[in-house]
């Protein structure tokens, strides 16, 4: 298989599964919680594994993890979320290396090139900052990882950290259904919002990421008269 077959057909599995999901209605975060209650101590354990299969498949983290807080509560449910989050980003993240990274390497331009190795050498805070970025999709950003050079357990330590406060506040919301006005509710917004802010602040105050991201910009305009 060429190199560009295997990253068009990784594409495709992936654009089938946010179809499915979508247009199915098969799965559903009622199902997931059903699936959880009614197993004792085994339901934690269950819901890490169906969560972790979900994510691959790009079901939204949020829902999931506010599902976590409705059938744990926030004391539980803050670790099942994280676990689940960060085991469902590593096998995104094989998925991904294992699929099309050779493939990406084979058929990269100067500037793709010139990124990947910026996220390479930045290792852990690369993934991090995308994990703090507001508005990165937390998916996307899986299966980006595994086309680069990154280390699996230094991009899932840096998910495992990045992630862990929008873990805590997205359980902490499920886990307060009807009973907005909690401090745990105020406390989850508080560190929504300053995730938001921190994203914002520690990128516009790395030059590099700046201009990595403005050489990905250049890599995609087309040329005078195209």
């Amino acid at each position: 298989m060429g190199a560009r077959t295997r990253i068009l057909t990784l594409v495709a599995f992936v654009a089938t599964c946010i179809v499915v999901l979508a247009l199915t209605g098969s799965v559903s975060v009622g199902r997931v919680r059903d699936a959880a209650e009614g197993h004792g101590v085994l339901g934690p354990v269950l819901f890490v594994v169906v969560s972790s299969v979900l994510t691959v498949a790009f079901f939204p983290g949020p829902i999931l993890a506010g599902a976590s807080g409705l059938v744990f509560g926030t004391a539980l449910g803050f670790p099942v979320s994280l676990i689940s989050a960060v085991l469902g980003a590593s096998l995104a993240f094989c998925v991904s290396r294992w699929w099309a990274h050779d493939a990406v390497v084979a058929v990269a331009g100067p500037r793709i090139t010139a990124f990947r190795e910026f996220v390479g050498r930045r290792g852990f805070l690369a993934v991090f900052y995308a994990r703090l970025a507001p508005g990165v999709p937390y998916n996307a950003v899986n299966y980006a990882a595994g086309l680069t050079p990154v280390r699996l357990s230094v991009f899932a330590a840096a998910t495992a950290i990045g992630a862990a406060p929008r873990a805590f506040a997205y359980t902490a919301l499920g886990g307060q259904v009807g009973d907005f006005g909690s401090w745990q509710t105020v406390v989850a917004l508080v560190v929504l919002v300053g995730m938001a802010l921190v994203g914002l602040v520690v990128a516009a105050r790395d030059p590099e990421i700046a201009a990595a991201v403005r050489g990905l910009r250049r890599d995609r305009t087309p040329p005078p008269g195209k």
